[in-house]
């Protein structure tokens, strides 16, 4: 099982866009998929409830409302089918110190999304310094990318972050533009690679360079490599 984890300490970055729309792509690849909502606001499950029956499904829980459970772990509250091929978690905003690392600790893959703003830039990079020195991301042989999100590409915003965002010693996979698409997409339950309107061709091209950095990067094809 490959574990998606999409973070930002910083609210109102797409965590939840990107969380929904990955698990739209690998429910639609025929890949067995649990998106797992750890968000008091539950919109990843919201979205799920809204998604029509005839699209393939997802296995969801919103983790946030079990956590009041006293004497529940984390590794129960995460529990899935056993057949799960892919799970992505949308967490939270303000994740920090024992919490980030307990979080971390069950994951294989981390994306955390960024707003072309100077705000975001400097959240962002408060953050990642946390994930390399308190989570330890890179002792712990974690992949972790960062996506450009709801960026317009012809204007200086962007280009001050995207000149940011090649100065990490992180990839940079990909950049999302700023659409009404996703929206619509989301009122419906849906992800944009199952929206029919040619207007979203460009959105569509937009992902596949961060679905074959998870795919290279998935944790049984490094293993494969690594027995070569």
């Amino acid at each position: 099982m490959q574990k998606i984890l999409v973070i930002n300490s910083k609210g109102g970055c797409g965590k939840t866009t990107i969380a929904t729309n990955l698990a739209s792509y690998f429910a639609n690849d025929d890949l067995s998929t649990a998106l797992l909502d750890f968000d008091p606001q539950g919109s990843s499950i919201r979205w799920l409830n809204l998604r029509p029956k005839s699209k393939p499904e997802i296995y969801g829980v919103h983790v946030a409302s079990r956590q009041n459970n006293t004497g529940v772990t984390r590794s129960f509250q995460m529990r899935v089918p056993t057949n799960t091929e892919k799970m992505i978690i949308d967490a939270p905003a303000g994740v920090t110190g024992n919490e980030l690392r307990d979080l971390i600790r069950h994951v294989d893959t981390i994306l955390v999304p960024v707003l072309p703003s100077s705000i975001d830039i400097h959240a962002v990079t408060r953050f990642i310094e946390e994930l390399l020195v308190v989570g330890k991301v890179r002792q712990m042989g974690l992949n972790v990318a960062v996506v450009a999100n709801r960026a317009k590409k012809n204007t200086l915003t962007y280009r001050s972050l995207e000149r940011f965002l090649k100065t990490l010693k992180l990839p940079f996979v990909t950049t999302l533009r700023d659409t009404q698409n996703y929206v619509h997409a989301a009122e419906r339950g849906i992800g944009i690679s199952e929206m029919w309107d040619k207007r979203s061709e460009s959105d569509k091209a937009q992902w596949r360079p961060l679905l074959r950095w998870l795919e290279d990067t998935h944790p049984m094809k490094r293993k494969r490599q690594i027995a070569r």
